[in-house]
């Protein structure tokens, strides 16, 4: 066995042992990021090139500091995005809530579908959609300028209409023209504060965790935005916590105009992004 794998079963162990939810896989991106080779090519890294500072990023790890900030690079769908602190790190759960949106889209059968993406943060959801539905027209919205920094880096060079503004309030050129609104907004409540992993807790922005009480309160906002931006027979997608399954629906009923709200498991089987469709007139 070659040193690089040898020091990588022993910071697999270390990174275990710190509580890190998946610690071989992340002591193999690690090592892989430092020696500029692929994950399945660690094996191939000679001793002699063995990189020291290995083990200082390990020791970053190992405190709960987010692999993508150590890295700079989050995975994504088809995407490898630009992200570190004053963004919010895409997680594998909102690729399921991509699949159902492009899905969607595609059965719309709208030779260039509009869509809006709702707090963009690193711009994950709408540069997705712009790659996985080619003639559609992707419109996204972000707050935050920390936030910014990052979401303009990923988004340079694609055709994705990015504006700086409130989600509540945005594109009113765009009213009752969108085919599908999608938001990844916070919703964790903050009555959970201490229960949240510490990479987000402490690393991912608040503006981008928490919402209210019940983690609701700008999910609830979204849904009058969500009807003022889209064509009647539009759809809705929002994510959510697993913990909120039977909540949001809810929030999108037929007295406010909606028809077809449901919820959808993600890859785990959990409850995880909500849907309604604005109805008919």
């Amino acid at each position: 066995m070659n040193l690089l794998l040898m020091e990588v079963a022993q910071a697999t162990q270390r990174l275990a042992d710190a509580g890190v939810p998946s610690p071989r896989t992340d002591a193999e991106e690690l090592a892989a990021y430092l020696h500029g080779v692929k994950r399945g090519e660690l094996h191939t890294v000679p001793d002699a090139d063995f990189d020291a500072r290995y083990w200082e990023v390990v020791a970053r790890r190992e405190a709960r500091e987010p692999l993508q900030h150590i890295t700079g690079r989050a995975y994504f769908r088809y995407l490898e995005l630009q992200v570190g602190p004053g963004v919010f790190v895409p997680r594998p759960e909102t690729e399921s809530v991509v699949g159902w949106a492009i899905d969607a889209v595609r059965a719309m059968d709208v030779v260039e579908p509009c869509i809006v993406d709702l707090c963009t943060g690193s711009g994950a959801i709408a540069l997705a959609l712009a790659q996985e539905v080619p003639r559609s027209r992707v419109h996204a919205v972000e707050l935050s300028e920390d936030a910014l920094v990052w979401t303009r880096k990923n988004m340079e060079g694609s055709r994705v209409d990015l504006r700086q503004g409130d989600a509540l309030t945005a594109f009113p050129d765009l009213d009752g023209q969108v085919d599908l609104v999608v938001s990844n907004p916070p919703y964790i409540p903050l009555t959970e504060w201490e229960y949240v992993a510490p990479e987000a807790r402490d690393h991912d922005p608040e503006l981008a965790l928490f919402s209210g009480e019940d983690g609701l309160d700008l999910i609830r906002g979204l849904e009058r935005t969500a009807h003022r931006l889209l064509r009647p027979g539009g759809v809705v997608v929002v994510e959510h916590a697993d913990t909120q399954g039977g909540q949001v629906p809810w929030i999108f009923t037929e007295e406010r105009g909606w028809a077809d709200a449901a919820d959808h498991p993600d890859l785990n089987n959990r409850p995880r992004f909500a849907t309604a469709r604005k109805a008919l007139p």
